[in-house]
This record gives structure tokens, sequence and C-alpha cells, in this order.
């Protein structure tokens, strides 16, 4: 399509064998002052309607790459990787947490199957977002000495289709969860305490700690402040034909960059706990049930509620 734009007349100079320094310089360069005009984002005349065509070049754009692919790109890989690499070491340290009692055999309901299925299809649509965002924010450094230019171009098409559709199904499946456990994760003094212990990762006592400890709730509110960010941003660079300046766009992914970089390195120790870090934890959350010497440990009163709740039998 072809964009005529018209700006301040240019302005040039017809050297008479007697230039000064100053004039030999504008001669060399007589459009000077025209491009100094499309870098200072002035506006012109377009025949092509709509948001921002007057303008032929806009100067943030630039800034906003060299953001992206240098400090942005280059903390987050440093953050991720350190992540994993001190949870990689403490296990190394630390092993699986045990637990100190035997198991009793008797279990608890700890997750209902509708709560269940809300974390894992969110969780789900969480990985395959984290991948195919990372892939690619990552995707030319690290993907095409892999895949090749045309293997990545396709990979690429198929993950930025597949990032676009299920961001808006995460952000439902994130609200949910959000609504759903909100009156549980207030903390307390009880909290406080927990991460005094580093919440019984360290020693042999665990502190106490009700149906949520201090790091699900840490967890919590991080989905909820930094996720929101997330879904939003991805919202105004999902559907940018919603009357969105470019500047807006840039910042908005910008924003998405970041929380999703912080959202990452936190699951992974969301995960680790959840999984090889305890044993027994992942049990909650698969059958729903858990054993009462895991509650006892690391969640006692809850489990002194739920056997207060407990009508006593003749």
């Amino acid at each position: 399509m072809l964009l005529a734009i018209f700006l301040l007349p240019m302005t040039g100079y017809i050297s008479t064998g007697f230039a000064t320094a100053d004039q030999e310089v504008q001669q060399t360069n007589p459009r000077a002052d025209y491009w100094r005009l499309v870098r200072d984002n002035s506006e012109g005349y377009s025949a092509v309607t709509g948001r921002e065509t007057n303008e032929l070049i806009q100067s943030s754009g630039q800034n906003w790459r060299q953001l992206r692919n240098g400090p942005i790109a280059t903390f987050g890989s440093w953050i991720l990787g350190f992540t994993l690499a001190v949870l990689a070491l403490f296990y190394i340290w630390r092993g699986q947490v045990p637990l100190t009692h035997p198991r009793t055999g008797q279990t608890v309901e700890r997750w209902t199957l509708n709560e269940r299925r809300i974390h894992w299809v969110t969780a789900g649509l969480f990985l395959v977002l984290a991948i195919t965002g990372l892939s690619l924010l990552y995707g030319r450094a690290v993907l095409i000495p892999l895949f090749g230019h045309h293997g990545f171009s396709a990979y690429a098409e198929l993950a930025k289709l597949a990032h676009n559709i299920l961001g808006p199904v995460f952000m439902i499946g994130l609200l949910s969860m959000l609504v759903h456990w909100f009156k549980q994760n207030f903390f307390s003094k009880v909290d406080l305490d927990w991460f005094k212990a580093f919440g019984g990762m360290i020693g042999d006592n665990h502190p106490s700690a009700g149906k949520l400890n201090g790091g699900e709730k840490l967890w919590f509110w991080s989905l909820a402040t930094a996720g929101i960010a997330l879904c939003l941003s991805g919202l105004v660079l999902d559907f940018p034909n919603f009357d969105q300046e470019r500047e807006i766009i840039q910042i908005s992914h910008l924003i998405h960059v970041i929380t999703a970089l912080a959202l990452i390195a936190f699951a992974f120790g969301h995960i680790y706990i959840g999984t090889v870090g305890t044993e027994g934890a992942l049990e909650g959350m698969v059958t729903g049930q858990v054993d009462t010497a895991w509650a006892q440990q690391h969640h006692d009163l809850w489990l002194q509620e739920l056997q207060q709740q407990k009508p006593k039998s003749d």
C-alpha cells in the first residue's frame, strides 16, 4: 500500500562556491531538517485514515525494542536461571522434606473436585503460555540455532496463535481462582511466624499454619497483583485495534513481559514445594485427600478446625 505523507517543506541550499562550513554541512545533508521533524514525531498529512497514520516514525518504538531485547530479556534470563539453580542446589542439600511421623492411613479432604479442576486448568494454561511466551522472547537466540530459520518461523507462528487464543481463557481461570480463595488468603501473625521459620523447609520443626500457609498466600497475592497486570496488558496486546496508541501498546508489552518473568520465577518455587520438595504435598491436589499425618505436620491449625467441626459419634 502506497502511503503519501507530506511534512513541512524541505529546505535545500544551492552552493555559490563561497559556502561557509555550516552551509557545507547543510548541503551534505539537505534533508536534515525533514528527518529531524520525522524523528520528533511531527505529524503530516496521510491519505490513509486511522490511528496515528499521520505519524511516519514513532521514536519510542526504538526505545521499546532496546528495552525488550536488552535489559529486560537479559535480566529475565538471569532471574529464571538463578531461581532454577538455587532450587536445584537446595534440593541437593536438603532433599525432600519428609513426613516426621508415619502415615496414619486416615485422610481428610483438602481440595474439592471443583477446586482441583480450577487449579489444574489454570495451571496448565499458565505452563503453555509460559513456554510459548518465553520461546517468542528468546526464540531468536535459542531456538533458531536448534530448528533453523524455517523451523522456528513455523513454530513461532503456532506459538503466537496459541498464546493469543489461550491468554483470555487463562484470565477467566485466574479470576475464578482469585474469587474462590479470596477470603482464605488474608495474612495473620501465624503467617509471619511461618515466614520466620522458612516454612519448615530448613530444620526439623515445622511452623503452624491454617488451611493455607504464608507461602501459598504470598503466591495468591502475587497472582492477584502481577497476574492481573499480566492479563490486562495482554488484552491490550491481543486486541491492538481497539483505538490504542502505539505507545500504550509498547508500555503494555513491557509490563506484560516483566510480570510474566516474575510470575514464572515464582511459579518455579511453587511447583518445587508442591512436588519434589515436600512429601505428600502433591497428593492433595491430585486426589483431593491428604493423610492426617501430613495435615498435622504442615497445616495443624486447619486439621484442628476440621476435628472440631466433625460431629462426635455416639
